[in-house]
């Protein structure tokens, strides 16, 4: 299928175009081509981190069972990702946008799971962690308690007081050691805030599609 937007800008699209819409829509196809390949050169560029920061062999609790399991036993030959539920110690309800994220990764866990492992952790106790899984209808995507482990404050999403912190992270295993490959919250500034980890949920890209924009939503654990 032909690009529209390509064509001359002399001639209107199907449908009767402005030719002020058709400029800009070429000039905002130009940018999201550059914005393509930025988002390319950040993948290789995080690929290319050394793997040179090694792990303890953490013992976590299964959320749904309570028996205890070795980071070890979740690393297999290719990365584990771990994504941060704020929930637990100083957060005493689960993180909305927590929530909302994992909604997300529940779906696509069978997925990913093609080519990377996917946990979630949270430092809450492991029944408080299954029972706010239920009332999601989360199914799919393993799911572990770091309340007796140091795991989450050494990752950086748990302070000393035990305030959490949204988070993901990417864990490997080479010759025989626990790697922490990659770590990224959602502040990547202080003038930028809640956008490091947006491209780990298609909610805001849908927003952010419309005329209106994100604006200042939040989501809720109820609506």
């Amino acid at each position: 299928m032909g690009d529209p937007y390509n064509a001359s800008m002399d001639s209107n699209t199907l449908l009767n175009e402005s030719f002020g819409f058709v400029a800009k829509r070429k000039a905002l196809l130009d940018a999201e081509r550059d914005l393509a390949w930025q988002r390319e050169k950040v993948a290789r560029l995080r690929r290319e981190l050394p793997l040179d920061t090694t792990l303890d062999d953490y013992t976590f609790e299964d959320a749904r069972t309570g028996v205890e399991t070795k980071l070890t036993e979740l690393v297999s030959n290719r990365s584990l990702i771990v994504y941060h539920l704020m929930y637990g110690k100083a957060q005493t309800q689960p993180c909305p946008m927590c929530t909302m994220w994992i909604d997300g990764f529940d779906a696509v866990y069978r997925h990913v799971a093609q080519r990377a492992d996917f946990v979630v952790v949270a430092a809450a106790d492991p029944a408080a962690i299954a029972s706010h899984a239920d009332s999601r209808g989360w199914t799919n995507i393993p799911l572990f308690s770091a309340r007796s482990n140091t795991f989450k404050r050494d990752l950086g999403s748990e302070n000393e007081t035990g305030d959490q912190y949204p988070t993901i992270s990417v864990i490997a295993a080479r010759d025989g050691s626990l790697i922490h490959a990659y770590s990224a919250q959602p502040q990547l500034s202080d003038t930028m805030h809640e956008r490091g980890l947006d491209l780990f949920s298609p909610v805001w890209h849908l927003l952010d599609l419309t005329a209106e924009g994100r604006s200042d939503w939040y989501p809720s654990l109820t609506y």
